[in-house]
């Protein structure tokens, strides 16, 4: 065998070598919360590609609709940034809003990341430093209007909440509120990043996030102290994982992946 007939088939070896290996390489979407799109799924996107060779895209549409999609086949792993009875209340809501029917599984598995902290937010030159769950529930509910009655200044309030299947605001309404409904009035955005966005517009503003969102962004507001509301990060399937869904959570699991909640 000649020398350049030896360098022409080691060439076509590394060629179908590299084309099998693009072949191999994939990319799995994961529909749900913003909080988990921002907390680890995102930032540990390129460490996941670096020992798995597959792509995440994330597609932030609140753990609502991020259950919607696992259900009905559009995805095969959810995020969400609840309980996993939260999540599919989230489901519920926003199957509801969008005028969709949906029936719930029987063998959803719970694959819990980590814990997370929900905090109270307002404009950074709001003085109120503290509040009581029951002076957060008035506040959301619109029985106090006035900031002056909760030891601030004399200033509306303006409450600013995600939508109908965000999870975040599901863990508030039920810990904080009781389940209460949000004073009708208020702004309701679809992301947390939104929502940091108009409390930091407006010093009358009150909101809720993701502590981890919080710390990567504040913006012009600042957290104010009440006991804490903790919630779980996860990634849902419904039964097994399939093979691709059980490679992302064996990452994240890992010692490479729980670097990102620390």
């Amino acid at each position: 065998m000649t020398k350049q007939l030896i360098k022409i088939l080691s060439l076509t070896t590394c060629c179908l070598f590299l084309l099998s290996s693009l072949a191999m390489a994939g990319t799995i979407k994961v529909w749900g919360s913003t909080t988990c799109q921002k907390a680890f799924l995102e930032p540990g996107a390129t460490d996941y590609k670096a020992a798995s060779g597959d792509d995440i895209k994330v597609l932030g549409v609140g753990t609502g609709k991020g259950m919607m999609a696992l259900i009905s086949g559009k995805a095969v792993v959810a995020a969400a940034s609840s309980p996993l009875e939260s999540a599919i209340k989230s489901a519920k809501k926003a199957a509801k809003k969008a005028g969709e029917e949906i029936v719930i599984p029987d063998n959803l598995i719970f694959h819990e990341m980590t814990k997370d902290i929900i905090v109270p937010i307002v404009h950074k030159d709001n003085p109120v430093g503290a509040l009581s769950f029951e002076q957060l529930a008035k506040l959301n509910t619109g029985e106090i209007t006035n900031w002056k009655d909760v030891g601030g200044p004399d200033m509306p309030v303006k409450v600013v909440t995600s939508h109908a299947g965000s999870a975040t605001r599901a863990v508030f309404q039920k810990k904080v509120m009781k389940k209460a409904d949000y004073i009708a009035d208020a702004t309701i955005v679809k992301s947390t990043r939104l929502e940091l966005q108009n409390v930091s517009k407006d010093k009358g503003a009150i909101g809720a996030v993701s502590q981890k969102f919080f710390s990567m962004n504040p913006g012009d507001t600042k957290v104010v102290k009440t006991d804490e509301i903790s919630r779980p990060l996860a990634l849902i399937t419904v039964g097994t994982p399939t093979p691709e869904a059980q490679k992302l959570i064996d990452f994240f699991k890992s010692g490479a992946g729980q670097k990102y909640f620390q």
